[in-house]
């Protein structure tokens, strides 16, 4: 007779990699939108909301 046994710390180790990798992309992609939003604003638009173009990877990185 064969016995399966699962190894309950294994499935929680890969589901807590699996959540890492996914929020890691999740806060890349925020990032990513942030920074497609603040670059398609126009130079004035910027400086109504008080940012420059420097500042926008600051801003997006800031999102996480």
């Amino acid at each position: 007779m064969t016995t399966l046994s699962t190894n309950t710390a294994t499935s929680q180790g890969s589901a807590s990699f699996f959540a890492t990798v996914f929020a890691a992309f999740t806060a890349w992609n925020d990032e990513r939108a942030t920074r497609k939003a603040l670059n398609s604003l126009t130079t004035r638009e910027l400086d109504d909301i008080g940012l420059t173009r420097g500042d926008i990877a600051a801003v997006a990185s800031k999102t996480r």
